[in-house]
């Protein structure tokens, strides 16, 4: 059988893949024709089309610790939470706790709601207010790292990506919806934004704090927590069918229905920071589309601009090719031929965002957003004790204004 080679610049060596027999198509075959012109200068620390996991320049391994980092943070915080929301509950029987303010990351609706009440009256709502500097900073955090939220941090995020993660070890794939189908599904999310963007700008800031001060308002995040102790059948049915087609689908939840994914999607396309693909130093493996779970074209862009990718980096992980992908800035300086190792990395050179500094960037401008607040004082909400003494344990009575 006829083989087509790749030059090797590195080692010396060649590497070599059959050809498709002729039974491919004119397509196939053209595109092995330009594979075959391509040199292909091995990306530091790959073996066998791999990185391993303690290799610091391994991307997959910091995003996979960062987002352990933030599950295991939001395991403490609801903890904690629910100790708080006990004590008040048992009338002090139970061991009292601090509320955990960093809990109001899980009312997004209640931070859009006070982001439009300090826009528009400049000053910081005095109820919730984390939910409000939390959902600044993960906006700032799309603005600046693409929607890295999503793919870094976002415990729903992490669990979707675990199941279809499953789904392919089991079945030894996942499943694709039809492009005429996932269209328009793919709108739903951004239908949702587009509801709570509207219940929220349209409210004036007069009936926001009238809202918030409501007895249902008050404690929203014990409604919040509520939801899921005593989660009613409905809800229960729907959580099942959204986990198990989570598991045939990847990114179920994430890719057709999270508003807020939609909201940080479309914010994440300012961003400096993007997938870019240097078209000299790539090969045309298409291994990087292949491992989107975004679905994106990676292989036949110069740079992803699409709201949908999460900056998770797949892409990058499985490139075999130095400096053909990377998350960077635009690239710099004049084109360099294929096989101009060193042209081709002074293009890239202080522009590309590796794994370690990235996660260094998130933790400082989250914890930055955070410290701020703390430091100015508009971090926790301050209600008597007894407010809580008297509305925690109605919790389950309170309807929505």
């Amino acid at each position: 059988m006829a083989k087509t080679q790749y030059e090797v610049g590195e080692a010396g060596q060649e590497i070599s893949e059959p050809d498709d027999g002729g039974y491919g198509g004119d397509d196939e075959a053209q595109a092995a024709a330009k594979r075959a012109k391509k040199i292909l200068i091995r990306r530091p620390g790959m073996v066998a089309g791999r990185m391993h996991w303690r290799d610091g320049r391994n991307v997959k391994t910091w995003r996979y610790a960062a987002q352990l980092a933030f599950v295991l943070l939001n395991a403490y915080l609801c903890v904690q939470f629910y100790l708080w929301v006990r004590y008040y509950e048992t009338g002090g029987a139970t061991l009292k706790v601090a509320r955990p303010a960093g809990v109001e990351g899980w009312l997004p609706i209640a931070g859009l709601m006070n982001l439009k009440y300090a826009l528009t009256t400049f000053e910081i709502p005095p109820i919730h207010p984390a939910a409000m500097f939390l959902l600044a900073a993960f906006l700032l955090v799309s603005v600046l790292f693409k929607k890295a939220f999503c793919s870094w941090l976002c415990p729903v995020g992490t669990l979707s990506e675990m199941l279809w993660q499953l789904g392919k070890r089991i079945f030894g794939r996942n499943f694709l919806m039809p492009r005429w189908l996932d269209v328009p599904l793919r709108a739903l999310k951004y239908l949702l934004m587009a509801v709570f963007l509207y219940v929220a700008v349209t409210m004036s800031a007069e009936a926001i704090e009238a809202f918030m001060r409501s007895p249902y308002g008050l404690i929203a995040d014990v409604k919040m927590l509520n939801f899921f102790r005593y989660i009613s059948s409905t809800a229960l049915v729907t959580i099942a069918v959204l986990v198990i087609g989570s598991v045939f689908i990847q990114n179920l939840w994430c890719r057709y229905l999270c508003p807020y994914g939609a909201l940080l999607g479309l914010v994440s396309m300012l961003s400096p920071f993007k997938i870019r693909r240097d078209a000299e130093a790539c090969i045309d493996c298409a291994k990087c589309a292949k491992a989107c779970p975004a679905q994106l074209p990676v292989d036949r862009k110069l740079q992803i601009r699409s709201a949908e990718c999460t900056g998770c980096q797949s892409c990058v992980t499985v490139c075999p090719a130095r400096d053909a992908l990377q998350f960077s800035l635009r690239p710099g300086g004049k084109g360099a031929a294929n096989g101009d190792v060193d042209g081709i990395a002074r293009r890239w050179r202080r522009r590309v965002l590796s794994g370690a500094m990235l996660t260094l960037l998130l933790v400082l401008v989250i914890g930055g957003v955070i410290g701020a607040a703390k430091g100015s004082g508009h971090w926790q909400t301050v209600l008597p004790e007894a407010v809580y003494q008297q509305l925690v344990p109605l919790a389950q009575r309170l309807a929505h204004p």
